[in-house]
């Protein structure tokens, strides 16, 4: 069973999806697990883009869910979180890990799980050749622009957690010289790997840590009470004790 991101409204313009509605709705979830078991399933596993805390709270709530492979919130866990009788595994972003669960399936039930969450090392693994050939053939046309040479890093620049990490202060100081603004915000997206100390910037770099699909950069006028405003609105999303008010819009 699959769960789209709940949030899209609120992480992206609703003219862009204007036919779809979104949401977490739990009876919904419900009553498709208890259909597919009607149907004989053995086995109900949930593909999720929920994020992990708010898939501890839906499987709280949802009986009938053998496992949640949960997305969104780019979580690595070495071990399932058990809740109930599901399991929830994440396995992290960016290739860094893949997830092997062997399940135990006799007599129309899980009777056990064992899980791995594996390391991708990348320099020690022989690439694909057809998937290295259609990569490279995707990439051919834009190759001299993905490659072009930016800067160079003084420091590691990574983006991660639900706090500015170095890209943003980059970005956002970027923002400040170029819009000469007194003030700039960037959203705290988790996305892109990071950058070594003395690596060579590509476009293809900035473009990882970038690139959305309102990628538009806004100069205006705030006054102090809306910057207010805005930080308690980011904190809420970010912090609250009910995880299905967790809506992330991290900054």
């Amino acid at each position: 069973i699959g769960q789209a991101f709940p949030y899209m409204p609120i992480a992206n313009p609703g003219w862009m999806f204007p036919e779809y509605s979104f949401g977490i709705r739990d009876q919904r979830m419900q009553e498709m697990v208890d259909e597919v078991r009607a149907m004989g399933a053995d086995l109900v596993v949930v593909l999720s883009h929920n994020g992990f805390d708010v898939d501890k709270q839906m499987a709280s709530r949802v009986s009938g869910i053998d496992v949640i492979l949960s997305g969104h919130t780019h979580d690595a866990l070495p071990e399932p979180v058990q809740v109930g009788q599901t399991f929830i595994i994440a396995s992290g972003s960016n290739g860094k890990f893949v997830s092997r669960v062997d399940l135990d399936v006799r007599d129309g039930r899980m009777m056990g799980l064992r899980h791995k969450l594996i390391p991708i090392f990348s320099d020690v693994i022989t690439p694909d050749a057809a998937i290295t050939r259609l990569i490279d053939e995707q990439r051919a046309p834009y190759e001299a622009d993905l490659t072009k040479v930016i800067g160079q890093a003084d420091g590691l620049l990574y983006r991660r957690g639900n706090f500015n990490g170095s890209w943003d202060d980059l970005i956002c100081q970027a923002l400040i010289e170029e819009r000469e603004a007194d003030i700039s915000m960037s959203p705290g997206v988790r996305w892109g790997p990071s950058i070594l100390p003395g690596q060579d910037i590509t476009r293809e770099d900035i473009w990882n840590v970038t690139s959305m699909t309102y990628p538009n950069a806004y100069r205006t006028e705030m006054t102090g009470e809306f910057i207010h405003v805005i930080m308690e609105d980011v904190a809420d999303n970010l912090f609250n004790v009910d995880p299905y008010y967790q809506h992330g819009g991290d900054m």
